[in-house]
């Protein structure tokens, strides 16, 4: 039997920045407030999420926790886990006992601590899952999911990100269930060029990272380029920490290729919705475990035909879009021979597009998401 007041939530946050699963820590608290929750978020640092959180009715309290991380798998790393984790119990139990929720919300698996913090504090315990790595060697995948065992209730961000759950995790297939993000649109809606003039302009919108893939938009540009196309590419985000190298590997790439005067690196922003007005095909170009894909939604929100990979949540993404195309991962060729067709198809696929926003709006709706979460509290 679960304890404290039914009426409050304690969120645990791995971070605080603004990428597609902060996005949704977002959601769920505007969910929760709108229905009268009272909610405290916990994040392990300040950020640009903080205020939004506050904004939406939530009170925020920085409680530093370990965070699993791929660069912590390494001896060193694995020490700093271990003594982080140490040091955090006492102040998450001084946390929970404080806000007595009676419900912990864990968003992401990479704050394992929270999951056992909850049940230990004996409350309903939900863990809000945004990753399916597919992928990775079983064992691995196994070791990753395994605190999900000590969940009540998992909440997956897509069909495909249960399909791995139950095949890491077989003793909460029963007790997951599927509520797909939702992802609000722009204020309005600017169609798409009519005619397309040249240059078509593409946009990558996510972060800065091998397993996203934007060095295969650069090779697809190349190949535009090459078959005679005019075409610009604008990159919209950033690389974690650490990762600085891959940002590097990009700027030679586009050196080496002579695109400097055909790609734009523009960096994190915290909407997109400027960008895409001004852009004509969006390309998602993920490579491995991609579980659902916000910015392949947000394309199609903002009316923009887009190029998706066909890997992991993306087909679910766009399941909706008709003006969306996938393509194989990795395949610079066959992304720029999409891109190539929707530029010889335009008017039709700018005439889909408009349709797109508004069928893609209702499909993913703020408060279809709303009800998907109330009812994953439900003890």
């Amino acid at each position: 039997m679960t304890k404290g007041d039914p009426n409050a939530v304690l969120i645990a946050n791995p971070g605080a920045d603004l990428y597609g699963s902060d996005r949704m820590v977002l959601e769920t608290v505007r969910s929760l407030v709108g229905a009268g929750r009272r909610v405290v978020v916990t994040v392990p640092h300040a950020g640009p999420l903080v205020p939004l959180l506050e904004g939406a009715g939530a009170e925020v309290v920085e409680c530093a926790t370990p965070v699993v991380r791929k660069g912590l798998l390494n001896p060193r790393g694995l020490v700093d886990l271990v003594v982080t984790s140490i040091r955090s119990v006492g102040p998450g139990l001084r946390l929970i006992r404080r806000v007595d929720p009676g419900a912990v919300i864990v968003n992401t698996i990479t704050p394992p601590l929270w999951i056992l913090l909850g049940r230990l504090s004996r409350r309903l315990t939900v863990c809000h899952v945004h990753e399916g790595e597919g992928s990775v060697a079983g064992i691995v995948r196994r070791a990753l999911y395994l605190p999900l065992a000590f969940t009540h209730r998992v909440i997956a961000n897509s069909d495909f990100t249960r399909r791995v759950l139950a095949s890491a995790a077989p003793q909460v297939r029963n007790r997951t269930v599927v509520v797909h993000n939702a992802v609000a649109g722009p204020e309005q809606v600017v169609p798409p060029r009519v005619p397309l003039a040249a240059p078509t302009r593409l946009l990558y919108v996510g972060r800065l990272s091998h397993r996203k893939g934007v060095h295969v938009a650069i090779d697809a540009l190349d190949a535009l380029i090459r078959d005679g196309r005019d075409a610009t590419l604008d990159v919209v985000g950033a690389v974690f920490p650490g990762n600085e190298s891959y940002l590097d590997e990009l700027h030679a790439q586009v050196e080496r290729c002579g695109l400097g005067d055909r790609v734009s690196f523009l960096g994190f922003k915290a909407s997109v919705w400027e960008d895409l007005a001004r852009t004509d095909i969006s390309v998602m170009t993920s490579l491995v475990d991609e579980t659902f894909g916000n910015t392949a939604v947000e394309a199609a929100l903002a009316a923009r035909p887009a190029v998706v990979s066909e890997v992991g949540g993306l087909p679910e993404a766009v399941s909706a879009s008709k003006s969306a195309t996938l393509v194989p991962p990795g395949d610079a060729r066959a992304l720029a021979a999409a891109i190539a067709a929707k530029i010889d198809d335009w008017p039709a696929q700018a005439k889909l597009a408009v349709a797109d926003s508004s069928a893609v709006a209702e499909a993913f709706s703020t408060a279809r998401y709303s009800d998907g979460i109330l009812a994953a509290l439900l003890d």
